[in-house]
C-alpha cells in the first residue's frame, strides 16, 4: 500500500483540511497558510472575540470562520467538515492549530481511503502514527482489550485496524460522514475523537492506522515525570472535561466494554497523578470532582462556573 500508484478515479477525488484555532499565535497562522497552499483549508476560530482572516495574517486561500467564542472542538470540527461536504469534497483531514503535517500525510491518507472505497471497504477514517518527543517518541496504535490496551508498534507497509485515532492528522472519509454522524457537540473537548471512532466501529466501519505516515504532535501541556515515566499534564478545566467525559462515555452502549474496563483501572491513577503533582492541587481536585459528578448526572456541554 505504501506509495501506491493512484488511479485516474483517485486523482479526481478532492481533499480538504479543517484547522481549529483557539488563541492562535503567529506560528499557528503560518502552519495554516502552509496547509492552504497545498489543500483547500477551512479554519474554524474558537477564539473569543470576532476578528478577520486579514487581521490574523491568514492567506486569501483560507476559508475563515470566526465563532467569536469557544464552542468546543467537536462543534468546530463539525462546522469545518460540513463546509467541505457542501462544497463536494471527498476527504477531510483534521488538524489542531499546533500540528505540523508532513507532505506525504496529505496524499497517503486519502490514497488509503480511496483504495478502500474502490473495493467497497467501509473505512470511516485513517490516521498517522504520531510522535511526541516529550513523552515516549512514536506512540503505538491502540486496540481495546479487557482491562488493558493492546499497543501496536506502527511498522510495515499495510494499514492496521485500530480502535481509536486522535483527531489531529486524521483523514475522514466523507462518503460515510452522514452514516456515522458528526462529532458529539455535547462532549465539547476530550474523548471527542475516541467517541466518534467507537461509534463508527459500532456501526460497522473500519478505523485504520497508517504506520508509514508520521506526524509530530504534542499531547497536553508540559508533562510530569513519575517513577521515570512522562505523563501529559493539563490545566484544571481540561481535567474537568477529561473525567466528566470518561464517566459519560462509560454509560454509552456504542462505546466498547473493553475500553470501559480499562478506564475503570486508569481513572483512579489519573486522579492521583493530576491532583497530587501540580502546584495548584486543590483546584485540580475540585475540577476533577466536578467532572466526575457532572458525568454521572449527564450534565454535558461547555463548563459553566458554579455560583
Amino acid at each position: 500500500m505504501h506509495g501506491v500508484a493512484m488511479s485516474v478515479e483517485t486523482h479526481s477525488l478532492r481533499t480538504g483540511a479543517v484547522v481549529v484555532f483557539y488563541n492562535p499565535d503567529a506560528a499557528c497562522v503560518s502552519r495554516a497558510n502552509r496547509i492552504a497552499a497545498m489543500l483547500h483549508c477551512v479554519v474554524i476560530d474558537n477564539t473569543p472575540g470576532i476578528t478577520t482572516a486579514a487581521a490574523l495574517g491568514l492567506s486569501e486561500l483560507v476559508q475563515y470562520v470566526a465563532n467569536g467564542e469557544n464552542v468546543g472542538v467537536a462543534t468546530a470540527i463539525n462546522q469545518g467538515v460540513e463546509r467541505l461536504v457542501i462544497s463536494g469534497f471527498d476527504f477531510a483531514i483534521l488538524f489542531d492549530q499546533d500540528s505540523e503535517p508532513p507532505a506525504n500525510l496529505l496524499t497517503e491518507l486519502p490514497a488509503v481511503i480511496a483504495k478502500a472505497n474502490q473495493v467497497g471497504d467501509r473505512v470511516a477514517i485513517a490516521g498517522p502514527a504520531y510522535d511526541d518527543p516529550r513523552l515516549r517518541g512514536v506512540a503505538p496504535f491502540v486496540r481495546f482489550r479487557w482491562f488493558k490496551l493492546e499497543r501496536i508498534v506502527p511498522t510495515g507497509d499495510q494499514p492496521i485496524d485500530v480502535d481509536f485515532l486522535i483527531s489531529s492528522g486524521s483523514c475522514i472519509n466523507l462518503r460515510w460522514w452522514s452514516n456515522v454522524g458528526p462529532m458529539d457537540d455535547s462532549l465539547f473537548i476530550d474523548f471527542v475523537d475516541l467517541e466518534w471512532c467507537a461509534r463508527a466501529k459500532h456501526k460497522g466501519f473500519r478505523v485504520l492506522g497508517v504506520p508509514w505516515v508520521r506526524m509530530s504532535h504534542e499531547l497536553g501541556g508540559e508533562p510530569v515525570r513519575i517513577f521515570g515515566r512522562a505523563y501529559p499534564m493539563h490545566n484544571p478545566l481540561r481535567h474537568y472535561y477529561l473525567f466528566r467525559n470518561a464517566v459519560a462515555l462509560a454509560k454509552r452502549r456504542s462505546v466498547p466494554a473493553t475500553w470501559k474496563s480499562t478506564e475503570l483501572i486508569k481513572l483512579p491513577v489519573r486522579v492521583v497523578i493530576y491532583c497530587c503533582f501540580p502546584s495548584d492541587r486543590l483546584e485540580h481536585l475540585k475540577m476533577v470532582w466536578r467532572g466526575l459528578c457532572d458525568g454521572a448526572r449527564g450534565r454535558l456541554g461547555a463548563y459553566r462556573t458554579r455560583r
